[in-house]
């Protein structure tokens, strides 16, 4: 595809960086790339513009990095650092005129529904937020414009959470295991996005030994590591240790795919 540019627009986990309350050394860290917003990020090629994920940074994150117009949002699963912002698109649905596309698999829709109930509700309430729900299905790619996105689905220990694929960029969040039939819709992806949250094993996430692995086993020509606790330690300290080609990603990176 070659024409995406990527922001992230947070990289960390679902308390962030700092922590409330969190003296450690990372949350009190005066280095910008050890400040997080929960995890998301913008894409943009020269038609389109989507975000993956809409967590409860989403305002700020829309202000920050001046989004104005927004085509749709892929949803990677329904936990609340992922969806926390949804109520904000009402400024969308005002400027744009019509619903937002939301596309995520059928239990994160089903959550959404739930925790979303009012928008749902036979009401002529006005400012309420518009919502189209699109059902992924991990064995069919979908275009958003010319945008042609293959879903991926990875397990956040029990839950199914969709990765996406996008041309030559490939972002997954959140996961713990890859089926070798999911893997295989990685072959060839240059730059992948891939969660490592801390040094220590956990039992959803990837850690960052989990993380480079997998890394290793795609070979992309770059990676970088996203959804990031205070746990892996500072960024400048971490960076240090990691393979050539792959990043600690932090709020606020551009890249071009």
């Amino acid at each position: 595809m070659g024409n995406l540019k990527i922001t992230f627009l947070g990289t960390g986990t679902s308390q962030g960086i700092p922590v409330i309350g969190c003296s450690c050394e990372v949350c009190s860290s005066n280095d910008i790339k050890d400040k997080r917003y929960r995890t998301s990020c913008l894409i943009q090629s020269d038609k389109t513009q989507i975000t993956i994920d809409c967590g409860p940074d989403f305002r700020q994150q829309m202000l920050i990095n001046n989004v104005r117009h927004l085509d749709a949002i892929l949803v990677t699963h329904s936990h609340h650092d992922h969806i926390g912002g949804l109520d904000e698109v009402r400024s969308f649905n005002y400027i744009q005129q019509k619903a937002m596309p939301i596309y995520a698999n059928r239990i994160a829709l089903d959550e959404i529904k739930d925790t979303y109930y009012y928008a749902f509700e036979n009401s002529n309430y006005p400012g309420l937020p518009q919502y189209e729900l699109i059902d992924v299905e991990k064995d069919k790619p979908f275009f958003i414009n010319e945008l042609k996105i293959t879903p991926i689905e990875v397990m956040h220990y029990k839950l199914p959470v969709l990765a996406y694929r996008i041309g030559d960029f490939a972002y997954i969040t959140d996961a713990k295991t890859i089926s070798q039939q999911e893997k295989a819709k990685l072959k060839g992806v240059k730059t992948l996005v891939v969660n490592a949250l801390r040094r220590e094993e956990h039992f959803a996430h990837f850690n960052l030994e989990e993380a480079l692995n997998l890394i290793k086993e795609v070979s992309p020509q770059k990676a970088y590591l996203t959804h990031i606790s205070h746990f892996l330690g500072l960024d400048k300290e971490v960076s240090k240790t990691l393979p050539s080609n792959v990043f600690l990603a932090y709020d606020g990176l551009e890249i071009f795919c």
